[in-house]
């Protein structure tokens, strides 16, 4: 009886171990050796770094210094992008004073500020262009023309009552484009690390705003663009992220597209000595964060990848 029941025993313990997952413990050093090779950027880099990484598929974060209010330049057209959105939902949904994508604007000689590269080339007085049209140059050129006349069709308090409302207490539009004199005054466009990453989570999660709309969304922000965090990425991956560029600051949050493993990644510096350290740093770090995610979107839960070139099993 005693000999059966080790047997049984033995038997149990088998299924149970046959049964139980891999431990987490493999892919905990990958978030643990990604925190070393940051760590290692930021030592050599003149300046101030705050990063904030999510994993969209399983909610880890990687977080440094994530609740530091950073200045945002440009970056800070993600939240602008964002509410033009919620009101085109609500416009199609017949809210009315809503702003609708295909709303039309004809532009003017007044509306062209520094940095306009698209709407300074258009004929004041007839050229006739789409809300829509307004936030692709936003995004392609991040024209700032194009940026300010949005902010009047969607409102600044409108923006940030959207980040208020999603719980971003410190992510603010408080300027137009080009507005020194309010950036003299402290009236600084301003976000951190953990809010901008949170909103681009909400979006990507369809909280702000729901499909089709949401894949516009995307669309839009995915527009081929000049900025750092796809630099070192491999050509034809899907990045929706938009940069911002100061004295002394540079910033880039976005979405990586992965297929299995998607993930937001938002990479603020400020206080730079040098701006374009600050570029290569945020490079460096979203490709210390992309090795890391690539492996784990193209392995097993043990590890193991099979290329599609290579089906062979040993």
């Amino acid at each position: 009886m005693r000999r059966l029941a080790f047997l049984l025993l033995l038997l149990v313990t088998a299924a149970a171990q046959a049964a139980a997952p891999p431990p987490a413990d493999k892919q905990q050093a990958l978030w643990e050796h990604l925190k070393a090779s940051i760590a290692l950027i930021e030592a050599h880099l003149d300046g101030v770094v705050g990063v904030a990484i999510l994993d969209l598929s399983t909610g880890q974060e990687f977080l440094v210094r994530p609740d530091e209010v950073f200045p945002q330049a440009s970056s800070i057209k993600i939240a602008m992008l964002a509410e033009l959105y919620h009101q085109a939902e609500q416009s199609a949904e017949g809210v009315a004073g809503k702003a609708g994508l295909r709303d039309l604007y004809t532009v003017r000689a007044t509306d062209v500020v520094e940095d306009s590269d698209i709407m300074g080339g258009l004929t004041p007085g007839i050229t006739q262009i789409t809300n829509r049209d307004l936030a692709t140059m936003v995004v392609a050129v991040s024209d700032n023309a194009a940026t300010n006349v949005l902010i009047d069709r969607v409102g600044m308090g409108n923006v940030n009552a959207l980040m208020e409302s999603l719980g971003l207490k410190h992510t603010l539009l408080r300027r137009k484009m080009m507005d020194l004199k309010a950036a003299t005054e402290g009236r600084e466009n301003v976000s951190t690390p953990r809010e901008m990453m949170t909103l681009l989570a909400r979006l990507y999660h369809g909280k702000v705003v729901k499909e089709p709309l949401l894949g516009d969304f995307f669309t839009v922000l995915a527009t081929h663009k000049d900025s750092w965090l796809p630099r070192n990425l491999p050509e034809g991956l899907r990045i929706a992220n938009k940069p911002g560029s100061l004295e002394g600051v540079r910033n880039d949050s976005g979405i990586v597209f992965l297929k299995n493993r998607p993930y937001v990644i938002s990479v603020m510096c400020t206080y730079l000595a040098s701006e374009r350290a600050g570029e290569d740093a945020i490079s460096a770090i979203s490709a210390a964060a992309y090795g890391m995610f690539d492996r784990l979107d193209r392995a097993s839960e043990y590890g193991r990848v099979i290329s599609p070139s290579n089906g062979s099993v040993r």
